[in-house]
């Protein structure tokens, strides 16, 4: 199969960002994510993307900006890719693995106020497809958050859960490649 049979997604979770309760929305990157940022830049600059989607959250925007500069392309910004709402008040910050692995263990439960992965793999693979039918054979990068990107890769691979979740880091890549009928062939790490 020749690569231009194929579609790349780049899935890059953002880089570092200091917690602030409220500010889901708002929050940049430290100054190491900062950093890090600049290290995504440079490692897919030589992959030719050609089309930039992201998480509305600007510690996703901010962390494949300088990417897309580099490319001379817009980041387009799509709702849907926006991480999970977990609860507005019902998981502290002291259980949120606990919260976290409660999710994946129950794909159809969500606390008070948040979201079953169910429902938030379903909108954000909705958005996928919608791009992959627009951008069939490119390469395109999305700014992602870890849960929504395991939500996606869970749609095509079911072994993709909570281990994978917590093993995932700030910043990471993950190329998704797809055949021309948007068949998953395989998920690779490409951050180190």
């Amino acid at each position: 199969m020749s690569a231009e049979a194929y579609t790349s997604l780049y899935f890059v979770r953002h880089a570092e960002s200091r917690f602030i309760e409220g500010q889901e929305r708002e929050r940049g990157l430290t100054e190491q994510g900062d950093l890090d940022a600049k290290k995504v830049a440079q490692l897919l600059h030589k992959e030719d993307v050609e089309v930039f989607y992201s998480s509305p959250f600007l510690r996703a925007v901010h962390t494949i900006q300088r990417l897309a500069d580099l490319c001379g392309k817009s980041v387009f910004i799509e709702e849907d890719l926006r991480e999970r709402t977990l609860s507005c008040s019902h998981v502290k910050h002291d259980d949120f693995h606990e919260a976290k692995r409660q999710l994946y263990d129950d794909i159809a439960f969500a606390f008070p106020g948040g979201e079953s992965g169910i429902q938030a793999q379903k909108r954000a693979v909705n958005t996928i497809e919608q791009m992959l039918g627009e951008h069939r054979g490119k390469k395109v990068v999305i700014g992602t958050h870890g849960d929504i990107m395991t939500l996606i890769f869970q749609h095509y691979n079911p072994s993709y859960g909570f281990e994978f979740w917590k093993s995932t880091t700030m910043p990471d890549i993950y190329r998704m490649d797809l055949d021309q009928t948007d068949k998953m062939l395989e998920i690779t790490r490409m951050w180190e």
